[in-house]
């Protein structure tokens, strides 16, 4: 032994422990029995299962889906009076039958992407129930599975155990645990000893948690706590309690469907009040004559007549397509974002994403890579009391291969991390350790401990014939350093890595029994992701708070922090977040930049205190401690590495661990809504138009412009084609130099207003307009309009209000309709995107859609016959129309143009 070090610390860490361990006989048959009726089984209770009826079911939720369960009820009942009242055709159920489809497709698809993801996602149990367990029961070593675990069980706990239960340690034996599933800590020390308890520690030292992973040593312990009631279930059991919160897009679809539903049933209102205002003043008396009974039928018939124009003017002015909308652009979102290693299982959160402002993340895993690298070493230099020569490198080498419990397999670490680390800088140093460590010949050993704080191995000097041994040293630099020569620059070295949060270790040797001599000092770290300080620096620069919430301690964590790009001038503990009130928490949640030493129910106070102060937080992390603040969140992102109970309780998993393809989802979710945006200034347009016009035409008495059979078609392109072109469009990399919106804002903005009133108005206009020209003029093709015009002869009229549309007069104006709402779908896609819509780049599927409908218009016209009521157009007419709707999307490119300039 060296003379510098104590000899008696050559007896390990809990020698004393270890003398009682035969004392432990463990429960007998009947108390296993006993202890599992009072306690339970040790298994963790698993989420209940929606059955698919009732998600199929909660889509009929949505407000308007429910609108349009309402206008499919009373456009039925319209048309059974229709059939049977009226002697209408079948086609006369069309309509209602338009609608049922829109309902049945969007419920349908999303109740089927959502149900395909969950099965995609779903993941074993992380626990594997069967797995054996070594016990001690009635004095006996016996092995039982996991499951059969109860509170009192002797356990006994070797190097790689996955422990299965909380317990206390009885005996604990150069003990290291890895508990970064529940705390973020990679590596613990756990001892039996008194003088070795953590004050500072997450949990107690002398504790082991289920679900936790032996790294070194053995020992026994005492069950303390099975399933649920250990900290892993009641970790797990947070992840199903329901938090109940509302996504932004539900907010304002809700507050879209309010609206829609109260400006129609306004407008039906106006409309049955003004046309029976029009029936008293056009019988000129404002009673009814009681003793004329003809009089009071025919006014209850044209009161009917009334109210089912008014239930007509409602079942136009839903916008069927929008919930298919919404649906449609969420599920490509959600498979286009697989492309990116962003596995959605929950489609709302595609758009959520979009509209956080707080990203809450842990370290471990996620800003870091979870593997403990060296990132700086000392060695021996001319003006340093580091051993200068190369005898000193050779000394690090064996130091690093011969005293050390860890090894590697390939590029995974078996053992401490601390130790795999240096084992990873030797192999890059071109040295392997294995001959090292299988060469050198140990006379002695002693062991790591928390109480001595460092590690020692002798062996004999290979190239020594005298029977020389070498001692090599690793440990904590100011106990190795008090056995060395020490100078004033390693000390400030050392400090200057400990401001650093660097983990810090010194490595010496010494020859016989001679004075050790410092040969090198090694920060080690976990790395930081290559991409994490581009991507934090994309999500602050789009307005987004990040905050790093970790187990670490305060050191590592503002250092990992500073690394990233973030400020750490509000710093946290965890035990300080379990201080404050509710209120107090709120108060300060959004000054808070780092929560160090972070318990889950600290990490899950802080979300629910932002949300609270009506951010919308996105979480991130991998570990089970990470679960319940996951699942609080708006949108909980897991890391495809991350254990099953924290990817059971996401929204998303991150599957690449990549901090980057959080900005990525960032972007497609902003994207998504202004697609969603847009969807809705394209059919809120038509419906303005589609409404004045029937407003329009119960006044004027005119026929309805457009067939059942046309209206479909008209229907399909507002709704699903619309839905599939507009939902097809790329994201916007624009959109990440904006600021989160406004979730109090409503979906429809100003710029959209102004776009839906003003355009639908126009669209009026020239409707209700060719519709006059037609009830007033025989039009036999689209040039004799222009003759009408160039003509000194005076108007043709073809009979007045009276006159009904040829189905000539049919085909024109359905066409020129159609024509108007092509040319500005392509406005529409051009809208807050600041291109020009001739810029198509990226948007192969929206063309691809754009040509299905304009050959669809030409084979309904063309071949459509009876069934769609329309005559053939020539070429000629075909280009006129073509040419005489174009101005849409010209003056829109117009004003788009002049936008840019001016701004």
């Amino acid at each position: 032994m060296n003379k510098h070090i104590r000899p008696e610390s050559s007896l390990g860490d809990d020698s004393s422990a270890r003398n009682g361990s035969e004392g432990h006989w463990g429960l007998s048959a009947a108390e296993v029995i006993a202890s599992r009726r009072a306690h339970g089984s040790n298994v963790l209770t698993p989420h209940e299962r929606t059955p698919w009826w009732r998600k199929l079911l909660s889509k009929f939720a949505d407000p308007l889906i429910v609108i349009l369960l309402v206008a499919a009820v009373l456009s039925i009942g319209i048309s059974f009076y229709e059939y049977f009242g009226l002697n209408g055709g079948s086609t006369v159920f069309f309509e209602p039958v338009g609608i049922i489809i829109a309902i049945a497709l969007a419920t349908g698809l999303a109740f089927w992407f959502e149900h395909k993801a969950d099965r995609e996602f779903s993941l074993l149990n992380q626990q594997n129930d069967r797995e054996p367990v070594r016990v001690r029961r009635d004095g006996h070593e016996t092995q039982v599975p996991r499951s059969e675990i109860v509170v009192g069980d002797i356990v006994l706990l070797s190097t790689g155990d996955e422990i299965p239960a909380d317990g206390q340690l009885l005996e604990a034996t150069q003990m290291q645990v890895d508990e970064s599933s529940l705390t973020g800590e990679p590596v613990c020390h756990k001892s039996t000893r008194h003088d070795e308890q953590d004050a500072e520690a997450t949990y107690p030292t002398d504790m082991v948690l289920r679900g936790t992973k032996i790294l070194e040593g053995h020992g026994l312990m005492c069950v303390t706590a099975v399933g649920d009631a250990t900290e892993n279930g009641r970790v797990f059991t947070e992840t199903q309690i329901d938090s109940s919160v509302r996504t932004p897009l539900n907010e304002q679809l809700d507050r879209l469907g309010l609206l829609i539903s109260r400006a129609s049933y306004a407008v039906a209102a106006l409309v049955i009040v003004g046309r029976v205002v029009m029936w008293f003043y056009s019988n000129g008396q404002w009673t009814l004559d009681n003793a004329n009974p003809d009089n009071f039928v025919l006014f209850l018939a044209y009161l009917l007549q009334s109210l089912m124009l008014a239930v007509t003017l409602i079942v136009v002015a839903v916008p069927e397509g929008l919930p298919m909308a919404v649906t449609l652009s969420l599920a490509y979102s959600m498979r286009r974002m697989l492309s990116t290693n962003n596995l959605v299982r929950r489609m709302h959160a595609c758009e959520t994403m979009g509209a956080a402002t707080v990203i809450c993340t842990d370290k471990t895993g996620t800003l870091t890579q979870n593997l403990m690298q060296v990132v700086e070493m000392k060695m021996g230099s001319q003006d340093s009391s580091l051993q200068p020569d190369e005898r000193g490198q050779e000394c690090v080498f064996f130091n690093i291969a011969v005293n050390s419990t860890a090894s590697l397999d390939g590029d995974k670490v078996l053992g401490n991390p601390t130790e795999g680390a240096l084992l990873l800088w030797l192999r890059s140093q071109g040295v392997d350790y294995q001959p090292l460590r299988e060469n050198a010949q140990v006379t002695e050993e002693i062991p790591f401990s928390t109480e001595r704080k460092y590690m020692a191995t002798r062996i004999a000097d290979p190239d020594s014939a005298e029977h020389d041994t070498l001692l090599y040293i690793k440990g904590a630099p100011e106990v190795v350093m008090e056995m060395c020569k020490m100078e004033q620059e390693e000390g400030l070295l050392l400090s200057q890595w400990q401001q650093r949060g660097l983990r810090t270790l010194a490595l010496a040797h010494a020859r016989n029994y001679e004075k050790p001599v410092l040969d090198a000092l090694v920060a080690i770290a976990d790395p930081i992701r290559t991409d994490v300080p581009a991507a934090v620096k994309k999500c602050t620069q789009a307005g987004i708070d990040v905050k790093v919430v970790t187990g670490d301690n305060v050191l590592t964590a503002a250092e990992i922090a500073r690394q990233i790009g973030l400020s750490t001038h509000s710093i946290l503990t965890g035990s300080e977040v379990a201080e404050m009130s509710d209120e107090e928490l709120r108060q300060q949640a959004r000054d808070i930049t780092i929560v160090a030493r972070a318990r889950p129910t600290d990490k899950r106070r802080l979300v629910e205190a932002l949300q609270a102060c009506g951010e919308v937080v996105a979480v991130t992390g991998d570990g089970t401690n990470d679960a319940p603040a996951l699942k609080a969140a708006h949108v909980g992102l897991s890391m495809g590495d991350g254990t099953a109970v924290a990817k059971e309780a996401s929204d998303i998993t991150i599957i690449d661990n990549s901090f980057a393809s959080i900005g990525r989802a960032v972007m497609w979710g902003r994207s998504l809504y202004r697609n969603i945006q847009r969807f809705i200034l394209f059919q809120l347009t038509v419906n303005v138009c589609a409404c004045l016009t029937v407003l329009a035409g119960a006044f004027m008495g005119t026929d309805a412009p457009l067939t059942v059979t046309q209206m479909l078609w008209v229907n399909l392109i507002m709704d699903t084609f619309a839905a599939m072109a507009l939902a097809s469009l790329p994201p916007t990399p624009t959109v990440m130099r904006e600021r989160p919106r406004d979730r109090r804002k409503f979906i429809i903005s100003t710029p959209m207003w102004h776009f839906i009133i003003g355009v639908g108005f126009t669209f009026f206009v020239l409707t209700t307009a060719l519709l006059w020209l037609f009830e007033n003029a025989e039009i036999s093709d689209i040039r004799s309009i222009t003759a009408l015009f160039t003509s000194d002869s005076p108007l043709q009229t073809g009979g007045g209000a009276g006159h009904h549309l040829s189905e000539i007069e049919l085909s024109l104006f359905f066409t020129t309709f159609v024509m108007l709402q092509f040319w500005n779908l392509f406005n529409a896609r051009a809208f807050l995107t600041g291109r020009s819509a001739f810029d198509l780049r990226g948007c192969g599927e929206f063309l691809f859609i754009v040509v299905i409908i304009f050959l669809g218009q030409i084979l309904i016209v063309e071949f459509g016959g009876a069934m769609f009521n329309v005559e053939p157009l020539d070429f000629s007419q075909w280009l006129i129309i073509i040419i005489a709707t174009s101005p849409v999307l010209i003056i829109g490119e117009a004003v788009r143009w002049l936008k840019k300039v001016l701004s």
